[in-house]
């Protein structure tokens, strides 16, 4: 079994709550609260900022100039095409400026970006990779699955833009390659790292896995 793989199997159950949370599964059949889906773009929008941290850290602390590459490129979409999906989003939605620039943070979201900081400034490639593909490989373990019905291309058509867009980033064979990246990434970062070493990635694995679980709850509540 793959060390990604394995990690994921010491938190199976945050896991599987957070890949088949109901408000995953209301985003996908239009049947989301919409001042539940404001106050989700509002809250992971303020994500972004620590999310190019810690990528652009890892990409600084990566191997080689072919573990970076993939990770550069993704931050360049995160930058662009994600950042305006927001943008787009909270005006279509009426998010208040307020709410768009500065949302008073529900406590998964200030821990989770305490747990992207502390990630970056560790100076540990492995604790950053085990972040990031855990932040990743849970919205391609939900997203996937949508993509994959055969009525997809109709959906995508009838689903608002906020909803259906959401879920063609997080989906489909180049985000399948990001994931396979990071998860490739995190194996052998883990396969060459000391027993202690591996301790500390499960710990940021594990509680990465719990906010994005406690995150859905807490934005779906």
């Amino acid at each position: 079994m793959r060390p990604s793989e394995q990690l994921k199997q010491t938190c199976i159950d945050d896991w599987s709550t957070a890949t088949n949370h109901a408000f995953c599964a209301e985003l996908a059949d239009d049947s989301l609260p919409l001042d539940k889906m404001k106050i989700y773009l509002a809250q992971d929008y303020t994500f972004i900022d620590n999310f190019v941290r810690l990528a652009a850290s890892a990409i600084h602390h990566a191997p080689t100039l072919p573990d970076r590459l993939p990770l550069a490129h993704f931050l360049g979409n995160i930058a662009g095409p994600e950042n305006t999906y927001f943008q787009r989003s909270f005006d279509i939605l009426d998010v208040a400026q307020s709410e768009r620039a500065a949302p008073e943070l529900l406590k998964p979201t200030s821990d989770f970006q305490a747990l992207m900081l502390k990630a970056a400034n560790s100076g540990e490639y492995g604790n950053m990779i085990a972040v990031l593909c855990v932040a990743e490989w849970v919205y391609l373990s939900w997203a996937q699955p949508v993509f994959e019905r055969t009525d997809y291309a109709e959906l995508i058509k009838t689903l608002p833009f906020y909803f259906g867009e959401w879920i063609a980033l997080h989906s489909g064979e180049y985000f399948e390659s990001v994931v396979e990246h990071l998860r490739s990434q995190l194996d052998t970062a883990f396969n060459n790292a000391d027993v202690e070493q591996q301790q500390t990635m499960q710990d940021y694995f594990q509680q990465a896995v719990l906010l994005e679980k406690q995150f859905f709850d807490a934005c779906y509540k």
